[in-house]
């Protein structure tokens, strides 16, 4: 466990910085963006909001996963995180249909902007979604983090393109291509968003993980030698990497010394091959008229519940 906590101590320090500095330019490009009645600007601020909130999920995370379970939250708070996203991605749904709006009115009624205000601003978004791009690259193999990396890495590009922008109407004097990248922008923040609406709720709805075939799942259980047959078969997602599974699997009649050892095998390939570590599977036999999974009343944990995830 100490090789575990030092680097999550560390992970927490880093996003608590990039919290700082992104929360930082999120006012400045609101109140600038507002100064020069730039709507690239203040979609920037929009955008980076998205940030703000990614990296807020990110550390709340990081936070429960060291949480134990409890009487009344038997699986933990994995899915604190999974719900704050849902709602935060909803919220970003409707600031880019806001976004579309305004930017759709700004081309039709030209309002003059200060490209010099949006291209100072813009800088500083570059090397403060550099910064925090770069703070996090360290912890870019863990799974959470690295969507938070992709995230600032997309945006110090899209904050380029406001820079872009700004030398545009500085040396043409065509407005409205601060209406057009505002577009833009809004286009990124609703694709991004639809995603993070579409996984989180797929794991609260309990659908099956994404990138897992259930036909797959039920393969690998059924081709254990012993196992006969798998039927009402369950997996779900606890949070975003966690997965749980309950099963009745379908054995010949048997002591229960060996059907404990069918159960260790079928939990083996479930961790190795679908990293499922939550496992509830219920043993049936074939051929007898017995209750229990196997013909000798059986241990309850070795043909009922079993566990990896709480195991040593």
């Amino acid at each position: 466990m100490h090789m575990v906590a030092t680097p999550n101590r560390r992970m927490q320090q880093v996003l608590k910085a990039s919290m700082g500095l992104t929360f930082a330019y999120v006012l400045a490009t609101f109140i600038f963006g507002l100064k020069a009645h730039s709507l690239a600007l203040i979609s920037e601020a929009g955008h980076n909001l998205s940030d703000l909130l990614a990296i807020v999920l990110s550390y709340v995370a990081v936070y429960f996963q060291g949480r134990p379970a409890n009487d009344t939250k038997t699986f933990g708070y994995q899915r604190a995180g999974v719900l704050a996203a849902f709602v935060n991605a909803l919220t970003l749904v409707v600031l880019s249909i806001w976004i579309f709006i305004t930017a759709i009115e700004r081309l039709r009624t030209p309002v003059a902007v200060q490209p010099d205000v949006m291209m100072i601003v813009a800088a500083g978004g570059v090397l403060m979604n550099g910064t925090v791009a770069a703070l996090l690259w360290r912890f870019s193999g863990d799974v959470n983090i690295r969507s938070v990396f992709l995230h600032m890495l997309g945006d110090t590009l899209s904050t380029a393109a406001v820079i872009v922008g700004g030398a545009v109407i500085l040396f043409t004097g065509i407005s409205w291509v601060d209406p057009v990248l505002s577009l833009l922008i809004a286009l990124m923040i609703l694709w991004s968003s639809l995603g993070i609406l579409r996984e989180t709720l797929n794991i609260l709805l309990e659908g099956t993980p994404r990138n897992m075939q259930l036909s797959a799942v039920r393969d690998a259980m059924a081709t254990v030698p012993g196992v006969l047959d798998v039927h009402d078969l369950h997996v779900w997602s606890l949070g975003e990497s966690s997965h749980a599974l309950a099963s009745h699997v379908t054995v010949r009649e048997m002591p229960a010394s060996e059907c404990a050892s069918i159960l260790t095998e079928i939990n083996d390939r479930l961790r190795k091959l679908f990293h499922i570590t939550h496992t509830t599977i219920q043993f049936e036999t074939s051929g007898c008229e017995t209750t229990h999974g196997c013909s000798s009343p059986p241990e309850p944990e070795a043909v009922g519940a079993h566990d990896h995830g709480h195991s040593h």
